[in-house]
């Protein structure tokens, strides 16, 4: 059985103010060929399908497409829901779907109920676990001592095991979580109450192969535990970081082979670093012109309109960074302690080249000062 493991679509996530919608559909229509061509038999879809609670219309639009290519496409679908996604939502008509074989899991008892499926070495059960916010589960099973993420995976995997056993076969998990080992990412805010806690590893021990969603960039725990990332860059922290999905075959005895499936990445994204004027006008960076750029400008001073004029360039460039390349060391002594015993104006001038990172006031500034203060002290001594 070849099994495809994608997770973190984020419908509806924005880049730095711009949409991702178009961007995301060519990803998911580059996925849906891959599952064709490389004969894929079930794609696994870990979480945060949605980047929010309340998709607009067109986002629900992006989801149906992609649903339909890879069912037409022949794949079994399984989709369970993230920390981003809102379970009733995502999970709305969810009993049609499934005649279509998309399983569409986000409620909480469904967890151990696996969707089974067969080729010719026997069945292999998919246990999805969408994502259980302890708050909002512990009710449901007052047995057990549910207080953080770690320990309601903690108590659903066994639940899980022990229903694999019982059953026999190959199994598969999907889970979408933060576990003890994967690095961690700008891009996931992390929007549940209480927040997602660390899982260790171990939870996961039993299955034959864990889809992991939650963090943006693949990462293998193990060989048989992994993420697969998120098939858009979402951040520049990102940026030299591969999109693409998991291809994982399953032969008689469990896992065989493992492989990495590239996707396409619709604007690639750069961060260039140097003057104002570097980045304005030489041919180096010609090359960036239709990336999504991330400027860091080492001007000693921040130059005025720096982003629309980058932007007359690189039509994407959407981040801005003042890294001057002198800066000015301050010691470690207090504010108070640096201007005990100094006049106004060299309070003032202190000021400025700090601001200025060691650029102090000019002649003709120091000149203001100085007549600002002899006004000052003029109008206290008329009083």
């Amino acid at each position: 059985m070849r099994i495809l493991h994608t997770s973190d679509w984020h419908v509806g996530r924005t880049f730095h103010g711009h949409s991702t919608t178009e961007a995301l559909g060519t990803v998911l229509d580059a996925l849906v060929a891959v599952v064709r061509e490389r004969s894929v038999d079930v794609v696994l879809v870990a979480g945060d399908v949605f980047d929010g609670a309340t998709p607009a219309a067109e986002h629900y639009g992006v989801l149906e497409r992609a649903l339909s290519g890879l069912h037409e496409a022949g794949a079994v679908v399984v989709v369970t829901s993230g920390n981003h996604d809102s379970a009733a939502r995502l999970g709305f008509q969810a009993e049609f779907a499934r005649l279509a074989d998309v399983h569409v899991i986000t409620r909480p008892e469904q967890h151990d109920v696996p969707v089974t499926l067969h080729d010719e070495h026997g069945p292999v059960h998919v246990y999805g676990i969408p994502y259980l916010e302890p708050s909002l589960v512990r009710h449901r099973y007052p047995e057990a001592a549910l207080k953080r993420h770690a320990d309601v995976l903690g108590f659903v995997m066994d639940r899980v095991r022990v229903d694999a056993g019982q059953r026999g076969g190959r199994s598969i998990v999907v889970s979408h979580c933060f576990a003890t080992g994967a690095a961690g990412s700008d891009v996931e805010r992390d929007i549940t109450a209480g927040g997602l806690d660390f899982v260790p590893l171990t939870t996961f021990d039993g299955p034959d192969y864990v889809a992991l969603g939650h963090i943006h960039g693949r990462a293998t725990l193990s060989d048989r535990v992994r993420y697969s990332g998120a098939p858009l860059h979402y951040s520049f922290s990102e940026a030299d970081k591969p999109r693409g999905a998991w291809l994982v075959d399953l032969d008689a005895a469990g896992l065989g082979a493992v492989e990495w499936v590239d996707l396409p990445v619709p604007r690639r994204l750069v961060r260039l670093t140097g003057t104002l004027d570097e980045l304005l006008l030489s041919p180096d960076y010609a090359e960036f012109e239709d990336n999504w750029v991330a400027a860091v400008l080492t001007d000693d001073v921040r130059p005025l309109d720096a982003m629309p004029r980058l932007q007359r360039r690189f039509r994407w460039c959407a981040l801005l960074e003042h890294r001057p390349a002198t800066t000015h060391d301050d010691g470690r002594e207090t504010y108070g302690a640096r201007i005990d015993q100094k006049s106004d104006v060299e309070i003032v001038a202190g000021f400025l080249e700090h601001v200025r990172n060691g650029r102090g006031p000019s002649a003709a500034e120091a000149e203001l000062v100085d007549d600002a203060f002899a006004a000052v002290a003029a109008r206290e001594v008329s009083r």
